[in-house]
């Protein structure tokens, strides 16, 4: 059967100077108002998750071409390089936040995230701009859930949410797996903590067959040519979910599963495509 795709994209940092960490992740805010340009000149409906995840449920059906929005760890360029060129379009979104992470400048280990130092919102920000983007959650402190022992994930996977909805005041029903990993446990933790969907990244479209709590989606880095995002931009280039995870996938898992039992630090080699 052939669905038709819907490009989840996910953004990270939208800056003209990141932290060397995350600059392989990042977009610049020119380049970022030119992809935008590019979803409108080709005649996507950018449209709010939750439409994505009410589909999936059996809900109304997706416009024909339409595609998401969504921003992952809480960078501070969101604030001010990102929503000002959302609001200009009438663009919807969804920022999943590392809740360990928010606080300014930087994230100083006593706040218990696992990512490095970078500029990162604060707490005002994120309820300032909890009217105009959906706001979701991205675990505590940002680890490989699928390689930590059940009740360390599941503290993670609920502890955000309690966080952010105390914060905020109201429900948060989205998650993203930290760097896109989950496996058949987490997902069902994360249904269980009460979230209604989560992201994954799988380097494919979604669509309407899709899984609510491992949404595909294609990642936008700085390397992430033209050409490149116009294809995903025309529904090519990618495969469309549902598929099954790739054999390299489950292996990488077990590997990563091994080192956390030996007490080695997680290796920095690039991941397979999940």
């Amino acid at each position: 059967m052939t669905y038709q795709p819907v490009p989840v994209f996910l953004y990270h940092s939208v800056s003209i100077d990141p932290p060397p960490w995350i600059a392989p992740f990042t977009v610049s805010p020119r380049v970022f108002a030119e992809q935008l340009d590019l979803l409108a000149d080709n005649g996507l409906d950018v449209v709010p998750l939750r439409r994505l995840v009410a589909a999936l449920r059996g809900g109304p059906p997706l416009p024909p071409r339409s595609a998401v929005l969504t921003f992952d760890d809480g960078f501070a360029d969101f604030h001010s390089a990102v929503a000002p060129l959302l609001a200009a379009r009438g663009l919807p979104a969804t920022l999943y936040v590392t809740t360990g992470a928010l606080g300014g400048l930087s994230w100083p280990p006593e706040r218990g995230s696992l990512l490095p130092p970078g500029p990162m919102l604060t707490w005002r920000q994120v309820r300032e701009l909890d009217p105009f983007v959906d706001i979701g959650g991205h675990t505590r402190t940002h680890p490989q859930l699928d390689a930590l022992p059940r009740q360390s994930a599941l503290e993670e996977i609920q502890g955000c949410k309690a966080r952010l909805e105390d914060a905020l005041g109201h429900r948060v029903d989205a998650f993203a797996y930290p760097h896109g990993y989950s496996s058949r446990t987490v997902r069902r933790l994360v249904d269980e903590a009460g979230w209604t969907s989560a992201t994954a990244v799988r380097y494919g479209f979604s669509s309407g067959a899709d899984e609510p709590l491992r949404i595909a989606r294609l990642m936008v880095r700085a390397d992430t040519t033209r050409d490149r995002f116009l294809a995903w931009a025309q529904g090519t280039g990618a495969p469309v979910a549902p598929f099954p995870e790739r054999a390299r996938s489950k292996a990488w898992r077990s590997y990563r599963r091994l080192l956390a039992g030996l007490d080695h630090p997680y290796p920095s080699l690039p991941a397979p495509a999940r």
